[in-house]
């Protein structure tokens, strides 16, 4: 079985190339450019360069022989948007190109797509979609049993499902369930096998934006104000991910489903950053700020989603991904902790 990887030299397609090589699978590596990729060297892998991707992007070579797609490539979310449309600038890859993409696997024999989605494409408040959604869009409405849902957060004892309507909050979320409707669409038309993985936020060696910037905050020892902060959040370890992936590739309970994806075991704020602490060798060192005033805080200095990342709550259920795919994540969230932890110590 050939299966290729796109975005290949990304945070997750990196370690999802090693490990598939690692378990004898014949990999194909798809990246922008040949720079990105000329680090890899493993065993039974090849490398194809494809470019920008857009609904114009050649696949035709690089899907050649493949068995089965698992499409990582994506424009990524940003925290700091700079495009004067990011909708739009997000439809371009995240929508018209992997619809584009699942296309040209049906037409060259390919038999599933896995898709890399994101809890992202779950949450919303319909007030938000509106305000980016352009005029004449389609715009999914807020059921009155969606458990109170305001961004991208749960309420305490609450846990996002599967089968909640999904209704994403910013740009990014749109353009991920709009592609996840996408494939669903070409699927249905051409027969392709499509599977949806949805992780909420991944951490592990090498990870980047936000869970990197909290890797430096415990790295550097100063108190850090979230001792009376009681959410919790799930988390997804890059090697459960990494796994759950794989396990879709030929799984055939897999085909035409949506699997949210984490560790299995939620933390608290307080609890990450000590257990971050703990495997970088510092001590908690955690002050018992009132949540309300560290949100206030974030309102007055512009970075209140940041804040609210870091003290809300977001859960997602996985007893669905379990009972479905026999699947149990096989890094506890500890050991999870203590690789990225010595990754980032190795770091110069």
């Amino acid at each position: 079985m050939l299966i290729a990887v796109t975005g290949a030299a990304g945070f997750v397609g990196r370690a999802l190339v090693k490990d598939l090589s690692a378990r004898g699978l014949p990999v194909r590596g798809l990246a922008r450019t040949r720079n990105a990729l000329s680090c890899a060297s493993h065993a039974n892998f090849e490398s194809v360069i494809v470019g920008d991707i857009h609904a114009g992007t050649d696949w035709s070579h690089s899907l050649r022989d493949v068995d089965c797609v698992i499409h990582c490539a994506a424009r990524a979310h940003i925290l700091h948007e700079t495009a004067s449309n990011a909708l739009a600038a997000y439809r371009i890859v995240n929508v018209a190109g992997t619809r584009h993409l699942a296309e040209q696997a049906a037409t060259c024999g390919v038999k599933r797509l896995v898709y890399l989605s994101s809890v992202a494409a779950c949450v919303s408040s319909a007030a938000r979609i509106r305000s980016l959604a352009p005029t004449g869009s389609r715009v999914y409405r807020v059921p009155s049993l969606i458990r109170k849902v305001h961004g991208e957060k749960t309420e305490e004892g609450s846990r996002f499902a599967r089968d909640d309507k999904p209704m994403p909050e910013d740009a990014y979320g749109v353009s991920k369930w709009e592609a996840e409707q996408a494939l669903r669409d070409v699927s249905a038309r051409t027969g392709l096998e499509v599977v949806i993985v949805r992780p909420p936020l991944v951490y592990g060696p090498g990870a980047k934006g936000n869970f990197r910037r909290l890797l430096g905050l415990a790295a550097s020892g100063a108190p850090l104000p979230f001792g009376a902060v009681c959410n919790r959040r799930s988390l997804a370890g890059l090697a459960n991910l990494v796994d759950l992936l794989i396990r879709c590739v030929d799984h055939p309970a897999a085909a035409g489903r949506t699997f949210l994806v984490s560790d299995g075991h939620d933390l608290s704020t307080p609890a990450l950053i000590r257990g971050l602490r703990r495997a970088l060798g510092k001590s908690p060192r955690l002050l018992p700020v009132p949540p309300s005033i560290l949100r206030l805080a974030g309102r007055i200095t512009g970075k209140a989603a940041e804040v609210e990342r870091l003290i809300g709550s977001l859960q997602v259920d996985i007893t669905h991904t379990r009972e479905i795919l026999g699947w149990t994540p096989p890094v506890s969230v500890d050991e999870g902790l203590r690789q990225t932890a010595q990754w980032y110590l190795s770091q110069p």
